[in-house]
């Protein structure tokens, strides 16, 4: 007797999809690690190739008409581009690279590529913060190496320098003031005394110390007390000058600073969008298997 031993209606369980699905990530880190590196790379090159072309406009007497207002603008330009198409590529190349983990629709797909260009641009953002930050610390170890040195190198100076930083000599020296010539080193370390004193005093020297400085001129030097009272005066109006062309340096430098930091703040949103952009176009050349044969083509 023989019977038939055909089994119908197996149902066949995989589990083993569903538990990848559960334990895998959307976020494709190798993608976005090479999409970093990749802009960290390009924004190098430029950088490097930018830098080459502004060393060549610092000689301004070999280049009439470079400012440095235009170099200025032209550096920003240059910063700018360098920035934003730097972190498009790398988006770009993180799309394309990105592998789809359970896309259900094309616009989430197009969500979750943008998003990795997003992880591409802050990644690299820290990056680039991270080695700022580690330039200026070695900025400043060597900074302070240095000040370290000359600080002990100014300990071993003889005593009357101790003098030139006394907050006090100022005022001590106003009570032994008399009309008698004193030593030329003495009457000069006096004068710049008063003149430091003065500094603090939004550079007003009094009538006072005018008068003292003038008879101190003309006992040092036999100009008569007229000529002394010139020399005194031109000496105090060039000082004042100095001092008001620092202050305009400091004001030019923290305009320049604020402006550079909002430059950098709006170029570097720019730069996002356009890494997320970017990230969405080169998912979709993925996605349609889009090949670029004039450029990329085999040999």
């Amino acid at each position: 007797m023989s019977m038939d031993s055909t089994t119908t209606g197996v149902a066949v369980i995989e589990t083993g999809a569903v538990g990848d699905r559960d334990q895998s990530s959307y976020v494709d880190w190798a993608a976005i690690i090479a999409g970093i590196v990749f802009a960290s790379a390009i924004s190098l090159v430029l950088v490097s190739f930018g830098s080459a072309i502004g060393l060549n406009f610092v000689d301004f007497n070999a280049r009439e008409g470079a400012s440095g207002i235009f170099i200025g603008i032209a550096a920003a330009s240059w910063f700018l581009w360098v920035q934003i198409s730097s972190f498009m590529a790398g988006g770009y190349l993180t799309g394309r690279l990105r592998r789809r983990h359970f896309d259900a629709t094309e616009d989430e797909s197009d969500l979750r590529d943008g998003a990795h260009g997003l992880l591409v641009w802050g990644g690299a953002m820290i990056v680039g913060a991270v080695l700022a930050l580690s330039g200026i610390g070695a900025t400043a170890n060597a900074v302070g190496g240095a000040v370290s040195t000359a600080t002990t190198a100014a300990s071993n100076v003889a005593g009357d320098a101790a003098d030139a930083v006394d907050p006090n000599a100022y005022f001590v020296d106003t009570l032994y003031r008399s009309n008698q010539p004193t030593d030329a080193g003495v009457a000069r370390d006096e004068a710049g005394r008063i003149f430091a004193q003065a500094a603090l005093n939004n550079g007003t020297v009094s009538d006072e110390d005018r008068t003292y400085l003038a008879n101190s001129v003309a006992a040092n030097t036999g100009l008569s007390p007229e000529e002394a009272q010139a020399r005194v005066d031109q000496v105090i109006a060039n000082v004042e000058a100095a001092r008001q062309k620092a202050i305009e340096a400091a004001r030019v430098a923290r305009n320049t600073a604020i402006i550079a930091a909002f430059l950098l703040a709006a170029s570097s949103l720019v730069a996002a969008i356009g890494a997320y952009w970017a990230a969405q176009k080169g998912g979709n050349h993925r996605d349609k298997n889009t090949a670029f044969v004039d450029v990329f083509r085999r040999f």
